[in-house]
């Protein structure tokens, strides 16, 4: 295995900005991606939580060297990695639409104070490997992502409709109209539109139509307020 000087693992002032400095790229890496993207967690915190955590390891590295027996060598970086989930969470949103944002840009921030540990530690081919696959992850396979879902033939939609006799002839049309429902859940409680019900409707739809067309022609239906693909 490929390993550095001794210099680049030891603690001095060197492997030290380095360390810190690595932390800053990747996780601003990781940061601009998701900011470019309008997400909650962007480029200060995700530099923040990689620095935080380069520096915890660092710490841990420094306690190990200079006080040997003192402690146990992973328990900061085991609660560096407990920290961020709690981080994470406050990004997660669930929409008036019972749609979930920010499950990705948590998951982002929980990666980005991995790769942290990694560095701060000095395990700089893991950190180097994991930044890129991380990056990639993020800013090239959601367009995978989106020609696999939208060619799944599956389709959730949020819908808002009038009334209860709206639904009933809404969900007579859809049966009729080649469209196959997987589920659906109904709520009176917190649609936008006043008097009305809020559906949310799993369908599969056929090979040969798409989910742009699907949503265009239900739109059209008598009754129907909102229509939106979650």
């Amino acid at each position: 295995m490929f390993s550095l000087p001794d210099y680049f693992y030891d603690l001095n002032i060197f492997s030290i900005s380095l360390r810190l400095f690595l932390a800053l790229i990747m996780g601003g890496a990781i940061g601009l991606e998701r900011g470019a993207n309008r997400h909650p967690a962007g480029f200060r915190t995700h530099i923040l939580v990689c620095m935080g955590a380069a520096i915890a390891m660092l710490t841990n590295q420094y306690i190990v060297d200079f006080f040997p027996g003192a402690s146990d060598p992973a328990r900061l970086g085991a609660q560096v990695i407990t920290g961020v989930g709690f981080l994470g969470a406050g990004t997660i949103l669930i929409t008036g639409r019972q749609k979930i944002k920010g499950l990705t840009t948590a998951a982002g921030l929980w990666a980005s104070a991995c790769l942290g540990l990694a560095i701060g530690i000095g395990f700089y081919e893991g950190a180097l490997i994991g930044a890129v696959l991380i990056f990639v992850s993020l800013a090239l396979l959601p367009n995978i992502e989106n020609y696999v879902y939208e060619h799944s033939g599956i389709m959730n939609l949020y819908i808002e409709l009038n009334g209860l006799e709206s639904f009933r002839n809404f969900m007579k049309t859809v049966k009729s109209r080649d469209l196959t429902i997987i589920e659906t859940s109904l709520n009176q409680a917190d649609p936008l539109t006043p008097g009305g019900v809020a559906l949310v409707l799993s369908v599969k739809i056929p090979k040969h139509r798409s989910n742009g067309e699907v949503i265009e022609e239900l739109s059209d239906l008598e009754g129907i307020s909102l229509i939106d693909e979650l």
